[in-house]
């Protein structure tokens, strides 16, 4: 997988912009707030159709703009017998997007997904250990749409499904309406289906991580800690499980809850509402230890993500690293520049050289950013 070039327009902080990587390893230096982690965020895009940072598209959009762009082009393997991909997604203020792909428009995501692949290590990442259940979903979700391109679609239906329940939910709290149950059983049996569909893609997902990440977090942290990551629902809930089980104890959770979610009037089971738990011998990693350690599990967690997308698509995927090392001590950017090496395509920000080897950068691109400008 190479990210041969990028253009972006009207993107964020970027009036038009053009940057070619002719390296394996780009460093893209400056300050806080001009742009660095932008251009990071428009790769991750095309990637998984997701920022890490925002849920709308008018705040990817310039300022003042009604439209941005993000084109680049990318290839599988650098190999003679592979061809370049161009790819090209166009946001508008409207929340409307336009995918393209060597210039045929794709009515559908699952057609554009695919054809670039990323891992993104941020700052914000810290948070799958010490922030809330959301981020750690995201993670996962992430991870998904690009082992799965089909789960974006799943995602999408359990998220209307979910929209609309809430809806009827806020009515009935606001006594536009009156409850009826053969109506809520309607949008009961649609939550209970698609979202069993996300439950069970997420545990598996964590069957095939658990044990790489296990292999990184003891290596990294010198062994006699031991990883757990179990997905936790809020029913009664295993992988072995038949999919009637899983959707059966789903009912009952919901029914056990009717009276609160109309008090409330949103809804309180489901996916949206999930749990990664990560423990370390046995503690909950938020309450284990110091914030090392707790960089470590991250650190762990991002490296066996990479690990796995690469075996799954035959070919490492770009690797984005936006203001990480500063966050890592000496060992654990050792462990992450050697996990690196050369084989690996990597775009790194950075608001100084100092955390990097001279003998690394020599085969690094070292860029400048300033006020949404890129210089060589």
């Amino acid at each position: 997988m190479y990210l041969q070039s990028l253009h972006i327009k009207q993107f964020r902080n970027y009036i038009d912009q053009e940057v070619a990587f002719t390296a394996p390893k780009t460093v893209i230096v400056g300050n806080n707030a001009q742009g660095k982690s932008n251009l990071l965020e428009a790769v991750l895009l095309l990637a998984t159709l997701r920022s890490h940072r925002v849920s709308k598209d008018r705040d990817l959009v310039r300022n003042g703009e009604s439209v941005g762009e993000i084109r680049a082009i990318c290839q599988r393997s650098r190999s003679v017998e592979s061809y370049p991909v161009e790819l090209l997604m166009r946001m508008r203020v409207s929340g409307k997007r336009t995918l393209n792909v060597n210039g045929v428009n794709q009515a559908k995501h699952l057609d554009f997904l695919g054809n670039l692949n990323t891992v993104m290590f941020s700052s914000l990442d810290l948070d799958l250990v010490r922030g809330s259940p959301e981020s750690r979903r995201n993670w996962l979700d992430t991870v998904l749409i690009q082992l799965e391109p089909i789960y974006i679609n799943l995602l999408q239906q359990y998220n209307q499904v979910l929209r609309q329940r809430n809806a009827l939910l806020k009515s009935i709290k606001q006594g536009v309406i009156q409850y009826e149950p053969q109506q809520m059983a309607l949008w009961d049996a649609q939550l209970v289906t698609a979202g069993t569909r996300l439950i069970r893609r997420r545990s598996r997902l964590l069957e095939r991580l658990i044990p790489i990440a296990r292999n990184w977090h003891q290596a990294i942290s010198g062994g006699g800690e031991y990883l757990e990551i179990t997905y936790v629902p809020k029913f009664a809930f295993t992988s072995m499980q038949a999919v009637e089980v899983v959707q059966q104890n789903f009912f009952e959770a919901i029914l056990q809850k009717t009276i609160i979610e109309q008090h409330q009037g949103t809804s309180l089971v489901g996916p949206h509402r999930d749990e990664v738990l990560l423990t370390i011998n046995d503690t909950p990693a938020r309450e284990y230890g110091s914030q090392g350690q707790q960089r470590t599990l991250v650190l762990a967690l991002k490296l066996a993500e990479l690990e796995l997308l690469e075996s799954v698509i035959g070919e490492p995927p770009i690797l984005l690293l936006d203001d990480v090392l500063a966050e890592l001590d000496l060992q654990r950017q050792d462990h992450l520049l050697n996990a690196i090496g050369d084989r690996v395509q990597t775009i790194i920000t950075t608001t100084h050289l100092g955390s990097f080897d001279a003998q690394w950068l020599d085969s690094a691109r070292i860029f400048q950013v300033e006020k949404g400008e890129i210089v060589s």
